[in-house]
């Protein structure tokens, strides 16, 4: 049984190409829409005192040799302690006896670098033609992977990040992979729907960030931060006027993301969403104008965590 160190995990990923990174990611979202993969319902732990939730998501390609168990938590008061928020493992078995083969302790790093090559694959098949200015809502560790891994989607360097705090937002600024980007930042959230036509919200929300009124025509955005039940960053309006609505797990969306507000609501069917690995295979729809209005909601599914488990795994055996 082998442990791999998240130094190591991070060498692997940093001596490997974001090309392909994003295409262990897409080929998992395709055998997902292709029911190739068995993820169980997310395992979901709450806490109040602090603030905290951890997520156990698990499953297996058919046929293949392995399965994965992953844990991340986010403890959202750790930063005023000086912790990261993040943390975690990942075990990976083989499929055929059972045996564990490898234990990354990655402490929560995988979680979020698979986390931000899925808002990178959605914004290659949804986003604007032109973008104008990156919108980024948030100010976290998601936040930053997020526009890093966009850098290889879009040529727009113009962004602008929206943020509770002005401390964070300074420190935003100030993050050395992102030094190519012309940053701005605000604590009024209009001020970034009236001038990104992307738009990605990574926060710990329980309520909607901003309303249907407040964004362009031809926006696009990826949601991020409802992974779990009682948070939210969108208006279920928006889902109402959107023009494709893509979602990395339609029944994870439905129960617990953006998109079941808009469910309850009966303000959309279910069957308007559609698959995240059927926009990436071709089967599902893709951004045709400009002025389209296009969301996606990732919730986060257990087949990025095998595919980027597996990755570093097989990597860690070529050293």
């Amino acid at each position: 049984m082998r442990t791999i160190l998240l130094p190591e995990i991070k060498e692997i990923l940093r001596t490997s190409s974001v090309e392909a990174l994003l295409h262990v990611i897409e080929a998992g979202f395709v055998l997902y829409a292709q029911k190739k993969v068995i993820v169980p319902p997310v395992g979901h732990l709450s806490f109040a005192h602090p603030p905290g939730d951890v997520h156990i998501k698990y499953g297996y390609i058919i046929g293949d040799d392995y399965y994965v168990i992953k844990i991340a938590s986010g403890f959202y008061d750790n930063p005023l302690s000086g912790l990261p928020s993040g943390n975690g493992m990942m075990l990976l078995f083989h499929q055929k006896t059972g045996e564990l083969l490898c234990t990354l302790l990655d402490e929560g790093h995988l979680t979020d670098i698979r986390t931000a090559l899925a808002g990178a694959v959605v914004a290659k098949y949804l986003a604007p033609s032109q973008v104008t200015s990156i919108g980024i809502v948030g100010t976290g560790v998601q936040a930053r992977l997020q526009l890093n891994y966009l850098r290889e989607i879009t040529s727009c360097r113009k962004v602008m990040v929206w943020g509770r705090r002005n401390d964070a937002l300074e420190l935003f600024k100030q993050e050395p992979m992102l030094h190519d980007f012309a940053i701005t930042t605000t604590t009024d959230i209009k001020e970034l729907t009236n001038q990104s036509n992307l738009i990605v919200t990574c926060t710990a929300s329980r309520k909607a960030l901003f309303t249907v009124d407040d964004v362009r025509t031809g926006t696009h955005i990826t949601a991020l931060g409802a992974d779990a039940e009682g948070k939210q960053e969108l208006d279920p309006h928006l889902m109402e006027k959107s023009d494709i609505l893509i979602a990395d797990s339609i029944d994870q969306c439905v129960d617990h993301g953006d998109f079941g507000y808009a469910v309850r609501a009966n303000l959309i069917p279910s069957s308007k969403i559609m698959t995240l690995g059927d926009v990436v295979s071709g089967k599902g729809p893709r951004r045709t104008s400009d002025r389209q209005l296009t969301i996606a909601d990732l919730t986060g599914v257990a087949i990025q965590d095998i595919q980027i488990t597996k990755f570093v795994y097989e990597n860690s055996l070529r050293h």
